[in-house]
Order: C-alpha cells, then sequence, then structure tokens
C-alpha cells in the first residue's frame, strides 16, 4: 500500500490557512523553498495543480479548495492526536481560541472564562465577540457558542439551554400607534429587526395555533444591542432575548406585549470542530461552560 505524503499535506493545509508561501514556511519554521517542494510534490502525485500564482496574490483553485478542507481537518486531527497524548501526561496547558455572541459574550461567558482561567493557569484563551456566523474550522476556533437553530453540518454541537425571547416597545410607542393584540397585527407595525436570524416572526398560542410575521420597519440591524436606543426611544417594536433586555422591562423604559404568544425559543448551542479527538484543554472547557450555561 502506497502511503500518502503527510508532510506534503500538512504543508499544503498550512499554506491554504496563510494564502502564503512565505506566511506558512514562517508558520512551521522551514524555508520557503522547503514549502514550495512539498506543495509542488503533492500537486504531482495528484495530477493537478491546488493553487493559482500571481506576482501578487496565492488562491486556490476550484480543485484546491476541498481539498484544502480536508488537508486542514487532516492537519488539525493530527495536532490533537499528539496534544493528547501529552496533555495525558500533564495538566491541561496551552492556548484556546473561543467565539461567542457579543452581548452574551460579555454578561455570561466572560465571566465565566476568567473563573476557569483561575482554576487552569497554564491555558490561554483568544476570546472573539461577534453575533455574525463564524466558520469554526476555517477560523480555527476550539469552541464557539451560538444561539440559533443549527441547520445541519459536521460540526459537534451540544444543546446546552433555551434562551427565551420578549416582543416589546416603549409606553412612548405603544401610545402613538396602539398595542397590538394579535401577532397578525404586527404587520401593520414599525418592527425592528435582527439581521442574523433570518426568515419571519414565529409565534406559538393559545391552543396551539402558529403565527408567522415579517418584520418590516424602519431599523435591521446585525446587533441586538444596537436596537435598544431606537426601541427605547419609541421608534419601534422589537423581538430580542432577556439578556440584552436587561433592566429596560423592570423600570418600565419598555413594555412586553403579546405575552400569551410567546415566540419560539432558541437554543444556545456549544460548538467544536469535527474531529473527535481534543486535547485535554479544550474537554476541560467544553465540561466547565457545559455546567455553567445548562439549564
Amino acid at each position: 500500500m502506497r502511503l500518502p505524503d503527510l508532510e506534503a499535506w500538512a504543508t499544503f493545509a498550512t499554506v491554504a490557512d496563510h494564502s502564503s508561501f512565505s506566511a506558512a514556511a514562517t508558520a512551521m519554521g522551514v524555508s520557503k523553498a522547503t514549502v514550495s517542494k512539498a506543495v509542488a510534490r503533492l500537486e504531482a502525485s495528484l495530477g493537478q495543480s491546488l493553487f493559482h500564482r500571481t506576482s501578487r496574490r496565492l488562491t486556490l483553485t476550484e480543485a484546491g479548495k476541498p481539498l484544502a478542507e480536508r488537508a486542514q481537518r487532516m492537519l488539525a486531527e493530527a495536532v490533537a492526536a499528539e496534544e493528547a497524548a501529552h496533555d495525558a501526561a500533564s495538566a491541561p496547558a496551552g492556548r484556546l481560541r473561543v467565539a461567542a455572541p457579543m452581548t452574551f459574550g460579555v454578561t455570561h461567558v466572560a465571566p465565566l472564562i476568567a473563573e476557569f482561567l483561575a482554576a487552569h493557569p497554564a491555558i490561554e484563551i483568544e476570546l472573539a465577540l461577534s453575533d455574525a456566523r463564524v466558520d469554526i474550522v476555517a477560523e480555527g476556533f476550539d469552541v464557539a457558542l451560538r444561539i440559533a437553530e443549527l441547520p445541519d453540518s459536521s460540526l459537534r454541537a451540544r444543546r446546552l439551554r433555551s434562551v427565551a425571547s420578549h416582543i416589546v416597545a416603549a409606553p412612548a410607542y405603544l401610545e402613538r400607534y396602539g398595542t397590538p393584540r394579535h401577532p397578525g397585527e404586527l404587520g401593520d407595525h414599525r418592527l425592528l429587526g435582527y439581521t442574523n436570524v433570518t426568515g419571519p416572526w414565529r409565534f406559538r398560542g393559545p391552543g396551539g395555533a402558529e403565527v408567522a410575521v415579517r418584520a418590516s420597519g424602519p431599523l435591521a440591524a446585525n446587533s441586538g444591542d444596537s436596537l435598544m436606543p431606537a426601541l427605547i426611544a419609541g421608534l419601534g417594536i422589537a423581538r430580542l432575548p432577556d439578556f440584552i433586555l436587561g433592566d429596560a422591562l423592570n423600570d418600565g423604559r419598555l413594555t412586553e406585549i403579546l405575552p400569551e404568544w410567546r415566540p419560539a425559543p432558541v437554543g444556545l448551542h456549544l460548538l467544536t470542530p469535527p474531529s473527535p479527538l481534543r486535547p485535554a484543554r479544550v474537554e476541560a472547557l467544553i465540561a466547565f461552560l457545559s455546567e455553567r450555561l445548562h439549564d
């Protein structure tokens, strides 16, 4: 049996990740010539070009794109296998990259990360907060928290809890435009939309009745927090979760409407790359976050 050229595959994955032969050589601690020869060797073995090369840019060919994803998974699993063997004989250590939604990350995740680091002084964490959906594998994240209904994918996912949302408006808005008594009336109102969640607003009400409403209004944003000033100023109605609404409901700046028609809750999920091999530091963080963020 002819064994695969694993060194060439690993080199190809690193070049694809850095989009540069020079940057890949620096990351690997070898010469640029060594990197070029390894990629050329792999291209010769496969009988096809993996990169488009110009004086200014290096891009993957159509054939190279799916192969790069496989090569990066191969490299990640090899690294994880080595780290797992090392971790078995030592305390969790090393660097972790964690992704989380912006507001939930600030209010819920960041305090837990501080607690986790205090208990694991040999671990370092890079916490990336964004409401955009990140590509965990391509961007090199070890763990991601995502509040959404997940599409089918190869990622490993664990549902931790449900996140409830509320339909809210400022008293000034309701005084000016009236209070809707049924979700079907929302179509006549000014709705503030959250663009990272596509599709209509879905409700379940008395007797199991279901209603869907398309959000349309003066403001749509990819951050729930950015809707709050317009919402409190009385410019519309919004659907937002507890961790964004904060004290605005309790102190009267906002009023919940349609309380008998609940928006469908979404799940808080913990995602990891598809490889079943995970270093001890990743397993430690997964166990910690799962315990603390579970219902």
